[in-house]
């Protein structure tokens, strides 16, 4: 990535802008692996799915050290406000986490967020002393009072949870864009790395994936073209891309020729 091009989210800083999901790996061995060669920084652990506790079992931390990747709490599975509270509470206690992913959805079948409970849940914890990473729909109008409301992230959906749809609004995520100063991470729906650039090319700060990643048939080659095209989806967007024009231009001097 670019050494001087660092992702900031409540004040620390991550080399990658790639976050990974460790849910839906054949094993938490290929997981660990898969995001080894990801490069990521932070890898998202549903505090209801992912045994991070009980000690009689596997725990996520013998394969994935905290002390080298930023754990984010999340509140998978959760449909209401109530949930989502006690399952960070809970991630705070055992782990002494912060910085966490809010996640409220309003049914099982489409996996949107509901986004009035999403917005209550985020307001209760910025006032206890989290930093609330939240999934969100791509309404720019809802984006700005998570903003408000003190949220340290906005991560809106591309689409639905494990669609593979990639980026469906465009429009509204460059609004979203140009209204936000908080980091802008998409988050659900992308399918492959051609979804993860696009993303980057819009100015986004970083691209969530999980299902992408582990439901490919070689998720280990799978997360390195994430990996790359995050990179050069946002070298790109840095870049400055030349203006759209329905005419041609030829790119040969029209002066000094024969």
């Amino acid at each position: 990535m670019l050494k001087k091009d660092k992702l900031i989210i409540a004040g620390k800083k991550f080399t990658s802008r790639l976050i990974v999901g460790t849910g839906k790996y054949k094993s938490m061995q290929e997981c660990a692996k898969a995001i080894k060669v990801s490069g990521a920084d932070i890898v998202t652990v549903a505090v209801r799915r992912v045994n991070i506790s009980d000690k009689s079992k596997a725990l996520l931390m013998d394969y994935i050290d905290p002390k080298k990747i930023t754990y984010l709490p999340n509140t998978a599975g959760c449909f209401n406000s109530e949930e989502a509270l006690r399952t960070l509470r809970l991630a705070r206690e055992i782990g002494g986490w912060k910085l966490v992913k809010l996640e409220v959805l309003g049914d099982k079948k489409n996996l949107f967020p509901e986004m009035i409970e999403t917005l209550k849940s985020t307001e209760i914890l910025t006032k206890e002393g989290f930093k609330v990473m939240v999934y969100c729909n791509d309404d720019p109008l809802m984006a700005k009072r998570l903003e408000n409301a003190g949220a340290s992230a906005i991560m809106p959906l591309a689409a639905p949870i494990g669609s593979g749809l990639g980026i469906q609004n465009t429009i509204n995520i460059k609004i979203i864009r140009k209204q936000t100063q908080l980091p802008l991470i998409i988050d659900a729906g992308i399918g492959e790395a051609s979804d993860a650039a696009e993303a980057m090319e819009l100015g986004c700060d970083g691209v969530l994936v999980n299902t992408a990643i582990a439901k490919a048939k070689k998720p280990l080659m799978m997360a390195e073209a994430m990996k790359l095209a995050v990179i050069s989806g946002r070298k790109s967007f840095l870049s400055g891309r030349i203006k759209k024009n329905i005419y041609g231009n030829a790119s040969s001097p029209k002066k000094g020729i024969i």
